[in-house]
């Protein structure tokens, strides 16, 4: 996939580069590298930013800080509810319906990296009172069938393992005055066909969706995490 990103704009609107926040209950957070640094102002100045690239490179924990600063300046923003939803599949195609306990329950280990974001940037009892208040709702992909979003901030985790139908649903899901943030890794999709390349392809010329490409380089985990990443390349294009 091209490594060039589109970051387009509202026709009413300017791009405007993401300045520092200070909100007394959030942790600072500012971009580590170029391409963080273009993702998040995707996120402010589009309505729809697409995100692609390898584990570590920062897309989960930044739409988590992003959804964060939007909720926190709601009076500015309009932003009332931060939604956050992932296909309920893993290695190995384990779901939902054969795991034990309730909807919370069973969501849990497949949204423990964004409970980690949420912990981190949030706190554990703010996360806590959000979740119990309705403010940050978390549930998977079937779960939004039928329902329309207003005053959102919705985040798509793993979007890799979603169908283009399931996609195409969450675009359609889209109301008034929402953001919407999809993630994915193309390369770690545990379906046969993913439709998060078919999503990016089909989208790449509307206007106020940004796509944004992560490589290796980006990966700001420990070096031998880039490593590890850089020997998959090598091995899936027959060079090593």
């Amino acid at each position: 996939m091209s490594r060039k990103n589109k970051t387009t704009k509202r026709p009413d609107q300017s791009n405007k580069p993401v300045g520092k926040r200070n909100y007394n209950s959030l942790k600072q957070v500012t971009p580590r590298n170029e391409h963080q640094e273009d993702y998040l102002n995707a996120i402010e100045n589009n309505t729809v930013t697409i995100s692609c690239g390898p584990a570590g490179s920062g897309k989960t924990y930044l739409a988590v800080y992003e959804a964060a600063c939007h909720h926190w300046s709601k009076k500015d923003t309009g932003i009332e509810r931060i939604i956050i939803t992932r296909p309920a599949v893993e290695a190995g195609g384990e779901k939902l319906g054969f795991l034990p306990g309730q909807l919370e329950d069973k969501m849990d280990p497949y949204m423990r990296p964004i409970y980690d974001s949420l912990y981190d940037i949030i706190g554990i009892d703010e996360t806590k009172m959000k979740l119990e208040r309705g403010y940050i709702e978390i549930a998977p992909i079937a779960f939004m069938r039928g329902r329309t979003f207003n005053n959102a901030f919705i985040i798509v985790d793993e979007a890799q393992n979603a169908t283009v139908d399931q996609l195409k649903m969450i675009m359609t899901r889209i109301g008034e005055n929402c953001k919407v943030v999809l993630n994915g890794d193309a390369s770690q999709s545990d379906l046969h066909s993913s439709g998060l390349p078919i999503l990016m392809k089909v989208l790449k010329d509307v206007d106020d969706i940004a796509l944004i490409n992560f490589g290796k380089e980006d990966i700001v985990r420990s070096e031998v995490v880039v490593s590890v990443v850089g020997a998959f390349e090598r091995y899936e294009n027959g060079k090593n």
